[in-house]
């Protein structure tokens, strides 16, 4: 395939899956302008290294494998310190307590390791098929499958012990 269809799939791909990027890039920063970082790093990687495309029907899954690479690297980098002023904490103070559904769940995500909140995130968030997650984090169907497994039973685990309490 030719260069110019190759950036044509790419974009258009982009373009018609942007939302679905930038809620994965969230979901791993929990940060607006974070995640549109990251989906703005992905792109810039994607296209750099577009020639590498073997299959251009999998484009989608090459970029969704680039969108959680570059998630997981700027998770790496940041530090857990979160410097706040006291403008923002005065701020902050006023408002009444948000109620969020599911913040369970949301939390508990949060505490798994990143290799089973990827392949969960995929899976359920992001409505992607087994197969299609095995090649974005580059593992066997069967570890895949695993992995989800673990993951449900740690959510299932950590989600009973927050009842309890």
């Amino acid at each position: 395939m030719k260069k110019k269809d190759v950036n044509e799939l790419f974009f258009t791909c982009i373009h018609d899956h942007k939302e679905d990027f930038y809620r994965l890039a969230f979901s791993y920063v929990k940060n607006k302008q974070d995640a549109l970082d990251i989906v703005q790093e992905s792109i810039k990687k994607a296209l750099i290294s577009i020639e590498a495309i073997k299959n251009p029907s999998s484009i989608k899954s090459w970029f969704y494998k680039i969108v959680v690479r570059t998630a997981i690297d700027f998770l790496r980098k940041q530090k857990k310190l979160t410097l706040v002023d006291d403008q923002t904490i005065e701020y902050l103070r006023q408002g009444k307590e948000d109620e969020y559904k599911d913040i369970d769940l949301h939390k508990a995500l949060d505490e798994l390791p990143l290799q089973y909140k990827t392949v969960i995130i995929l899976r359920f968030f992001e409505d992607i098929k087994i197969e299609e997650i095995a090649e974005i984090v580059d593992e066997n169907i069967n570890t895949v499958k695993t992995r989800l497994y673990r993951g449900l039973k740690l959510l299932r685990i950590t989600i009973t012990e927050e009842e309890l309490i």
